[in-house]
């Protein structure tokens, strides 16, 4: 079979860039220490998720000066809690989970935006420095009522 000089050209040229893009991935993903999730000190049953702390109690808790934790827990069609009140300035650790499916995390507005699967917790740090209402919405299809599934936060 014979392949013309310039087909022969860009062939090797092709080539070339694939092992160019692949060599820098590759360095800049070890390079930057970036390895797969090993073990998953964050998860919990997902059945037995509202018996087991601290998802037994959602809500906010003070953890320092200026400084709340988030404990929420998602399921079909709704958050605990219902309503959260964060003072104004506050930095809030969040951590979420679901206990049914999968449910999505979005306060439109923020950067927040999560992906809440069964029996993996998931963390955020967010500081709120502007006072208002956020709704917290279900970005990921979750069944039926999908549409109704939203809580608040009220920034003060």
């Amino acid at each position: 079979m014979h392949i013309h000089r310039l087909e022969k050209i860009w062939l090797m040229f092709g080539i070339a860039m694939l092992i160019a893009f692949l060599a820098v991935v590759g360095v800049g993903a070890f390079a930057m220490g970036m390895q797969p999730p090993g073990d998953h000190r964050h998860s919990v049953d997902p059945e037995t998720v509202d018996q087991v702390a601290p998802f037994n109690q959602p809500g906010l808790r003070k953890i320092g000066e200026n400084e709340y934790e988030a404990t929420m827990l998602a399921f079909a069609f709704g958050y605990a809690p219902e309503k959260m009140e964060i003072p104004l300035g506050a930095t809030v650790h969040f951590q979420i989970t679901s206990k049914d499916v999968v449910h999505g995390f979005q306060i439109p507005g923020t950067n927040i935006n999560m992906m809440v699967v069964p029996g993996e917790v998931n963390h955020l740090t967010y500081k709120f420095d502007k006072a208002g209402n956020f709704l917290v919405l279900c970005n990921e299809y979750c069944g039926v009522a999908h549409e109704m599934m939203m809580t608040t936060l009220i920034v003060k």
